[in-house]
């Protein structure tokens, strides 16, 4: 039975979040592989969530998805990795976004560096939608340090010359987070931690699966109510 109070309750809601001044543009959620396949409705709850995004105007959807668990073997991971890239390829299938894929493939860590990328429209408008199937930020970071390496030891850099900006320009994901979305665990990857130093972090103990609109009109709403420092 739809309830009328929470109805109005989640359109007054919108409002105040598309009146507020202060932009949001690029949410990363983190979720486990449990999450999106355990129950049917994890996957298209995932397509909601970007759906839900993209009427807020929030261009850029990441989402970490972590695939190792106690006594998970490496082939098991690499399956579970395989099957999420095969689905949510699928169930994102009609949305007008760029989709790109980190670690799809099975193997060595050095794998999960590849990307794929769907067009799924000739115009995405901007939108991305960026998925890191358990590929971690210390990884990316390891990646960016050996690139460096490489460079001086050919050569091509001197040691001193090594800085923020070029450690950056080596890193994978090249957009900051505005906001994390950490659902049903406080217990956070470390998926962007060079690019979320500045990000705001919102915890919610709601299960995937029942996380609804009004969810992430409150962590957004939580968001633009805080004063952003950025280091400062």
């Amino acid at each position: 039975m739809i309830n009328p109070v929470a109805i109005l309750y989640e359109v007054v809601l919108r409002r105040d979040v598309m009146r507020s001044p202060i932009p949001l543009k690029h949410i990363l959620l983190v979720l486990d592989e449990i999450d999106l396949l355990n129950d049917p409705r994890g996957l298209e709850q995932f397509r909601r969530f970007v759906q839900w995004c993209h009427e807020l105007n929030i261009d850029t959807i990441s989402a970490y998805i972590s695939v190792i668990r106690a006594g998970m073997k490496k082939e098991e991971q690499g399956a579970a990795r395989d099957r999420l890239s095969r689905e949510l390829q699928d169930v994102l299938r009609d949305l007008t976004a760029t989709l790109t894929i980190y670690g799809a493939r099975t193997g060595a860590e050095a794998v999960a560096t590849e990307a794929t990328t769907y067009f799924h429209e000739s115009s995405t408008n901007g939108r991305q939608i960026i998925i890191s199937l358990g590929f971690t930020g210390r990884s990316e970071l390891t990646n960016a340090a050996r690139e460096l390496a490489e460079q001086v030891k050919a050569g091509k850099l001197e040691p001193d010359e090594i800085n923020e900006q070029l450690i950056e320009s080596e890193l994978l994901f090249k957009s900051e987070p505005d906001l994390v979305i950490r659902s049903g665990s406080t217990h956070l990857m470390d998926f962007l931690i060079w690019q979320s130093v500045y990000t705001e972090f919102y915890f919610t103990d709601m299960n995937w699966v029942n996380f609804r609109k009004i969810d992430l009109l409150r962590a957004v709403r939580d968001f633009q109510l805080r004063e952003r420092r950025f280091g400062r």
